[in-house]
C-alpha cells in the first residue's frame, strides 16, 4: 500500500482545524501544504502534531522558491516536509514557444539548485498546459525534464487526462522521476458544474483499472488526494479515500 496524503488546497474554503480533525477521523495520515499554511509553520506544525498528520510533500509558489530558497527551506524543514513542489504557473507567465519554455526550464532548475543542496528534492507538479503543444510544436513538460535531472515530478494524473493524454504513457515515461502523484478524477461531460467539472476519486471517469499497475510498476510511492473545488469536504474526503484503499 502506497503513502496516502491529501492536498489541503482542496478544503481551502473550511478552517484548517476542522480540516486535520476530519482527516484523523478518517485515518488519514499524510497532507501535502501550500501557501496559506506557511504563514505561520510553526503553528502548523503544532497542529499537526495534535492530530497526528505528517507534511512530507509541500507546494511552494515559484516566486518564493526563487527569490528566497532559504525561507522556504525554513519552512520546509519546520513542518517535516522533504519535497518541495513548484505546482503552477499563472497564465500570464506561460511561455507561448519553445525557446520560453527551454529559457523558463532553466530558471526552474536554477532555481531548485539551493533546495537540492539543502537535502530536499525538488520537483514540478502539472495542470494540463505542460501537455498541450505550443504553435511551434514545444511541449512544455518535456522541456521542463530536459532542463536538469534534478528536476522530479508529482505527477496530476487527472490534468494530464483532461489535456487529451494517457496517464499512463507519461508514468512510463518519467519512470523513476516520478515522486509522487495526484490521484484524482474528472466528472462527466457537462456534470459536477458547481465543482468545477471535477469529481470525488472513483466517482468520475478516468480509469484508474489502467493507472494503478502503472503507478505501483514505475514504484510511485506516495499519491496525493485531490479536488479542485468540491461542494463537501468531507465526502470529497472520505468518498476518495474509500476508493484510493480499495486500489
Amino acid at each position: 500500500m502506497p503513502s496516502i496524503s491529501f492536498q489541503m488546497f482542496s478544503t481551502r474554503n473550511w478552517p484548517v482545524e476542522e480540516t486535520f480533525s476530519m482527516l484523523s477521523e478518517l485515518g488519514i495520515k499524510e497532507v501535502e501544504g501550500f501557501g496559506p499554511l506557511f504563514e505561520d509553520p510553526a503553528a502548523t506544525r503544532a497542529l499537526m502534531d495534535q492530530y497526528g498528520l505528517s507534511m512530507p510533500t509541500a507546494h511552494f509558489g515559484f516566486d518564493l522558491v526563487e527569490s528566497d530558497p532559504a525561507k522556504v527551506i525554513e519552512i520546509a524543514n519546520t513542518l517535516g516536509a522533504h519535497t518541495v513542489i513548484v505546482p503552477y504557473l499563472m497564465p500570464e507567465d506561460r511561455p507561448t514557444d519553445r525557446a520560453g519554455w527551454q529559457a523558463f526550464a532553466a530558471r526552474l532548475a536554477e532555481a531548485g539548485k539551493p533546495i537540492v543542496a539543502a537535502g530536499l528534492t525538488y520537483g514540478w507538479h502539472n495542470h494540463d498546459f505542460e501537455f498541450l503543444p505550443t504553435a511551434d510544436g514545444c511541449l512544455p513538460i518535456e522541456e521542463i525534464a530536459a532542463a536538469s535531472d534534478d528536476i522530479m515530478f508529482e505527477l496530476d494524473l487527472a490534468w494530464i487526462h483532461v489535456a487529451g493524454q494517457d496517464p499512463v504513457d507519461w508514468l512510463n515515461r518519467y519512470k523513476g522521476r516520478v515522486v509522487v502523484a495526484h490521484v484524482k478524477d474528472r466528472a462527466a461531460a457537462g456534470d459536477n458544474a458547481d465543482e468545477d467539472g471535477w469529481a470525488d476519486l472513483g466517482h468520475g471517469v478516468i480509469d484508474y483499472s489502467r493507472i494503478v499497475p502503472a503507478l505501483k510498476e514505475t514504484g510511485v510511492t506516495r499519491w496525493v488526494l485531490e479536488h479542485d473545488n468540491p461542494s463537501d469536504q468531507r465526502r470529497f474526503a472520505s468518498r476518495s479515500f474509500e476508493t484510493v484503499s480499495k486500489f
